[in-house]
């Protein structure tokens, strides 16, 4: 045996040894779930330091066959609702909830953040799917994937529910545990979280097929007749269940359908879609050979991007995970602790396992099915007047002249908290008529403000801008001092 050889084969006994002192931390009925995470940890690290080279050889992708890309616009819709009940009572809809409001500012899970008349991502989820339910007489389940970063609270936070016409299913992705990026053993000490927070991670949403059938719930929605998932991330506030798009599902017997949309020059870094060994697969950033960076972000070479909305079959799910047949890539993530100590922490994403399915094809949907809530600038679109609330879903409004959204950046230093991006507006502006907005330094907004075409607004070092009440600005590039005083 090569000396390589012995040192990976020396890494993954290192490794499993470390996990088992761990185990003998654990009382013994907690046992079975992180028995059931440390295997997934195993096979994560072993598929880690087993790669060898990339995972995309750039010559051998192929062109997308002429229907690997089905535009949304020619998918028909279902009439009666009769048979709109029967394709809902088919369907799971599951949101990605795994993760915390820190980079916005806030405390506790993102799903609990308000985003719009006091209404919080899971608030709008829970009433867009109760809608359907009332309106078609269905029963259409939510599931939440929760981590153990979000999971208390959110068990907290859905009681509230309780009288709702929504049954709401919760279950856990893994936790694994961090490794240092020297050694490659784990940071922990003990199996316990509040021992040491910081030594444990939600592995990416990657995870979800092997989190969701340990869970029982894939069976158990099987049993019931279920045949399809609607997965998506809970900040993208576009990604109502489509009706269309589910019908095209169950006719095509599709075994997995992404929803892309076309790029713009803003979405440089999204995966896309191509052909790979005859399979259609999601490209992400991260794999793409550093020669090649370029071709990736032209939008000419590839014109769509993975929206992370997802149709897939739950039958396909279970065999794929009963087959031990799903591959996915790994996505090195480095991190520093608070004490400075260097760590790698493994991911997967939840697209990446298209290639191991069956019938899998990318539906080109309108750019309104990706509205994520990712900064405060978004929020900021997300709460104006652009859109207006339809039984939980944002729809745009019809007073805006054309379809794309503005492009908004606000700097990091007074805007990145949502407390502190709020009261920096006496109201939000009107953004019906605007197309850029780039605001910078110590900056607020008067009441019934109005921004049109390209704005931008720059206070200087030490300098503050105050917009007045009732201002108009068009075409605009504010800058230096501008304080106004009661007197």
């Amino acid at each position: 045996m090569e000396f390589k050889e012995l040192t990976k084969k020396d890494a993954q006994i290192g490794l499993a040894m470390e996990l088992d002192k761990l185990m003998k931390t654990m009382p013994e009925g907690q046992k079975q779930v992180v028995e059931q995470d440390f295997d997934g940890f195993k096979r994560l690290f072993g598929k880690f330091i087993n790669s060898t080279g990339p995972s995309v050889h750039w010559d051998k992708i192929e062109k997308l066959p002429q229907d690997a890309i089905q535009p949304y616009a020619g998918l028909p819709c279902p009439a009666d609702k009769e048979s709109i009940r029967q394709m809902l009572d088919q369907l799971v809809v599951i949101k990605l909830n795994g993760g915390l409001g820190t980079s916005m500012g806030c405390s506790g899970p993102k799903s609990v953040i308000p985003v719009r008349n006091d209404l919080t991502f899971l608030d709008l989820t829970v009433q867009q799917i109760e809608y359907l339910n009332k309106k078609y007489n269905a029963n259409v389940p939510l599931v939440l994937m929760n981590s153990f970063n979000t999971d208390d609270d959110t068990m907290k936070i859905i009681r509230k529910y309780s009288g709702f016409n929504v049954s709401i299913k919760t279950f856990n992705q893994s936790r694994y545990p961090r490794i240092n990026k020297e050694s490659l053993m784990p940071v922990a000490k003990s199996c316990r979280t509040d021992d040491d927070i910081e030594a444990w991670y939600p592995p990416g949403h990657g995870d979800f097929y092997q989190a969701f059938s340990n869970s029982g719930l894939l069976e158990e929605f099987v049993d019931q007749g279920k045949k399809y998932c609607f997965i998506s991330n809970i900040d993208n506030l576009g990604a109502t269940v489509d009706l269309n798009i589910l019908n095209m599902c169950l006719n095509q017997n599709r075994e997995f359908v992404m929803e892309v949309t076309d790029k713009t020059r803003a979405d440089v870094k999204g995966g896309t879609l191509i052909q790979y060994e005859g399979k259609l697969r999601l490209l992400e950033a991260a794999q793409v050979p550093k020669e090649h960076t370029e071709d990736f972000k032209s939008v000419k070479k590839f014109n769509v991007f993975n929206t992370n909305n997802l149709w897939i079959s739950l039958p396909a799910i279970q065999r794929v995970v009963g087959e031990n047949t799903l591959d996915m890539e790994i996505i090195v993530n480095p991190k520093q602790l608070n004490e400075g100590l260097n760590v790698y922490q493994l991911e997967t994403a939840v697209g990446a396992a298209m290639k191991c399915f069956d019938d899998a094809s990318g539906i080109n949907v309108p750019r309104s099915r990706f509205l994520p809530v990712k900064k405060t600038s978004d929020l900021l679109l997300v709460m104006s007047s652009l859109y207006s609330l339809d039984n939980g879903s944002l729809i745009m409004s019809p007073k805006r002249m054309f379809p794309s959204t503005p492009l908004i950046k606000l700097g990091d230093n007074h805007f990145k908290k949502v407390s502190a991006f709020l009261s920096r507006f006496g109201s939000i502006p009107d953004l019906l008529e605007l197309d850029h907005l780039t605001v910078s330094g110590d900056v607020t907004f008067g009441r019934g403000v109005s921004l049109r075409g390209t704005v931008i607004i720059i206070a200087n070092h030490g300098d503050r801008i105050d917009i007045p009440a009732g201002a108009v600005l068009e075409n605009k590039i504010v800058s230096g001092n501008l304080r106004i005083l009661d007197h």
